[in-house]
């Protein structure tokens, strides 16, 4: 058995099905999530939920994780994806309470680049708001 707490492994299924369906149960009711993209925290499980499902559509098909470092509550996730030639690097900072359900959401991206081909194709799986 894995010594990886089982938040993490449920993220982890998330990400390897690419299905927004398994967060049902993993996301806190008040649940943060803060985008690279976006200056205000996103509370909730709906908008996290939106987020997360576009991120999964946009970065899903080629995202990939290079490190983890993790503790009991939370863990820093760094991953690597490709937007049509564009490297996007980043890092994923997870928090969650102690029933194994997210309370936090963080994404850091980089390049600039990377990050301006990030946000206009989630823009086309967020709604409009």
């Amino acid at each position: 058995m894995s010594d990886e707490p089982a938040a993490l492994r449920a993220w982890h299924r998330v990400v390897t099905a690419k299905d927004p369906g398994l967060l049902d149960g993993l996301l806190a009711d008040d649940v943060v999530f803060r985008s690279p993209a976006v200056f205000a925290p996103q509370e909730g499980i709906a908008l996290a939920t939106a987020y997360l499902t576009a991120a999964l559509a946009v970065l899903g098909p080629t995202v990939r994780y290079v490190r983890e470092w993790y503790d009991s509550s939370s863990a820093v996730l760094e991953f690597e994806a490709d937007l049509d030639g564009i490297i996007v690097h980043g890092v994923d900072l997870l928090q969650w309470n102690t029933a194994d359900r997210l309370t936090s959401f963080t994404v850091m991206v980089r390049p600039l680049r990377g990050l301006e081909q990030l946000i206009g194709r989630m823009r086309q799986h967020l709604p409009a708001r």
